[in-house]
């Protein structure tokens, strides 16, 4: 079976190796994890209160991004799949994908583009892009109160911010689809399949006694 890389951890792969390498150090990791969890039979989720709070409260932030940029979209649920990739993206728009990060708490919301830019993030929304065939993107990030029970011992005041102006608690990135940078997803996925079929059978023969 062939393997597709998820947009979540396309950044994985995406970083350039030295000399004629294709894969860095740090893609050769990741790859190896994968054949692992293939061989061994179970997949490896990365759970914290970062996530779990991004998950409770999408909805919270969709509904954030609406009030502010008066629109009415709604969490799509379609997953897509083409013969290197696969997403699923949180808004799909008539010319662009959206999406939604909630940010932990005031400390860690970007309050400026600038602030906002991530290599990862760049190229799960690139991912995006190619799957749905849109022209542009753009990462939202929303700033909505922290559920009671994620807090913790942190101040109350950095996560309780129902009373900021919505509008401040709005921050946007935007990417333009780039068709070079699609070839250069290709070519590191195909790059990544072949090193995880080296690992997959290494692994065999390392066991095999």
């Amino acid at each position: 079976m062939t393997i597709l890389f998820r947009a979540s951890a396309l950044s994985a792969i995406m970083t350039d190796g030295k000399g004629k390498d294709e894969l860095s150090v740090g893609a050769k990791t990741y790859v190896t994890k994968l054949a692992k969890e293939m061989v061994y039979g179970y997949d490896e989720r990365i759970s914290n209160k970062y996530m779990d709070k991004g998950i409770r409260v999408e909805d919270e932030s969709i509904n954030l991004y609406n009030a502010v940029k008066l629109t009415s979209y709604a969490k799509n649920t379609e997953r897509r799949v083409n013969a290197w990739i696969t997403g699923e993206a949180d808004i799909v728009a008539t010319h662009k994908i959206i999406d939604i990060k909630s940010s932990w708490c005031l400390t860690t919301f970007p309050v400026t583009a600038d602030q906002g830019e991530d290599k990862g993030y760049e190229w799960q929304l690139r991912a995006y892009m190619m799957l749905w065939d849109k022209p542009y993107a753009e990462i939202a990030y929303c700033l909505v109160s922290t559920p009671d029970d994620l807090i913790g011992w942190e101040a109350p005041s950095l996560h309780k911010v129902d009373h900021i102006n919505r509008e401040l608690r709005l921050t946007l990135v935007p990417y333009e689809r780039d068709l070079v940078l699609e070839e250069k997803i290709k070519i590191k996925v195909e790059a990544a399949r072949l090193y995880y079929e080296l690992m997959v059978r290494e692994i065999a023969n390392q066991h095999t006694f």
